[in-house]
């Protein structure tokens, strides 16, 4: 048993190792996100290279969404309200691009990569990773398929859209995403804990899906409201949280054979590559349409994962709660439809 603990935290280590170089290659080659997308890469590669990756524990991942959360909620401001109104008019729109994702990604599934009507309708909805493999599976669907799709999609979308946000939109991304530990009272950085730890357990006893996010983000959001807290997470704690989600995105890849790669991993991209063109489609309407700029439009409708997208706003400064309040309400509309749409579709 103590061998067996000890292989496991070395396989840990080594991934870690593997993040770290991926990180240092990025930052000397002064590439977008380097504590993101240099984990993330190196990860990847060396999976499919065959190498034995192994994860960060389910609880340290958690960890680090708790700060996401944190750090989405401590960015509410009294103007919320204000903002209310653009808000809900783009929203509007989260069906529609709902509706032209499925009816765009279940054919091709079907046809392209070969996926039983389960499998391909719920590799096409882009909904929560964990809950879209267990409803997969309770009607039928591949789970390993399903897993490798949504693995894909979430890293097509978190390394493609900061060259596509680069591209579009005038942002610093190699800014810092905060002030460090030491500039930060500590009274703060108790409350900041706290609103973690109690918002995540608070909101797993009452079952809120996506309560590492959305527990501590209700507790800050109030103790922002309140006064009670002026930062956010210190740039360290961010920092961190790239780097564990970066390396945590990367080694879904481990054992991945030559068949899916081929077949699943390929079409998966291919789908990830349309929701990128679907996304920027919408973020331009709502440009257009005067309700917010590119870069809030790009954010509310990428669905790339949403530890991921929360992470993607703090970082480029935009309105977290404009871009979070899209992937919460697209969340509850899947896990709402999908148990009519699914007696059509799988």
């Amino acid at each position: 048993m103590i061998d067996t603990q000890r292989a496991l935290w070395m396989r840990r280590l080594w991934t870690a190792l593997i993040g770290l170089v991926g990180t240092v290659v990025f930052w000397w080659l002064s590439m977008p996100l380097p504590f993101l997308l240099g984990p993330l890469a190196a990860c990847l590669i060396t999976a499919l290279m065959g190498a034995q990756l192994k994860g960060v524990p389910t609880n340290w991942l958690n960890a680090v969404r708790t700060i996401l959360g944190v750090a989405a909620g401590s960015s509410v401001s009294p103007s919320l309200m204000e903002q209310l109104p653009q808000t809900l008019a783009s929203a509007s729109l989260v069906p529609v691009f709902l509706a032209i994702s499925l009816l765009i990604g279940y054919p091709f599934f079907r046809r392209v990569a070969g996926f039983d009507k389960p499998t391909a309708y719920f590799a096409t909805v882009p909904g929560g990773f964990a809950e879209m493999i267990l409803l997969g599976s309770e009607k039928g669907g591949d789970v390993r398929a399903l897993s490798l799709v949504h693995a894909t999609r979430i890293l097509t979308l978190v390394s493609l859209l900061p060259f596509l946000i680069s591209f579009y939109v005038d942002v610093n991304l190699s800014a810092a995403p905060g002030v460090p530990f030491t500039d930060i009272p500590l009274m703060d950085i108790a409350i900041l804990t706290g609103c973690a730890y109690f918002g995540y357990i608070g909101a797993k006893r009452i079952g809120l899906f996506g309560a590492t996010i959305l527990g501590p983000m209700i507790l800050s959001a109030a103790a922002s409201l309140l006064g009670l807290i002026e930062n956010r997470p210190p740039t360290e704690a961010l920092i961190l949280a790239q780097f564990v989600i970066g390396m945590s995105v990367g080694a879904h890849y481990v054992g991945v054979t030559r068949d899916e790669l081929r077949r699943v991993v390929s079409a998966s991209a291919g789908y990830a590559l349309m929701l990128a063109l679907l996304t920027v489609l919408f973020g331009e309407i709502i440009y257009l349409m005067g309700i917010n700029d590119l870069l809030h439009g790009i954010l509310a409708f990428a669905p790339g994962g949403q530890p991921e997208m929360v992470m993607l706003a703090i970082l480029t400064g935009a309105d977290i709660t404009f871009v979070i309040f899209h992937h919460v309400l697209r969340l509850v509309l899947v896990m709402g439809l999908t148990p009519v749409l699914a007696r059509w579709f799988a």
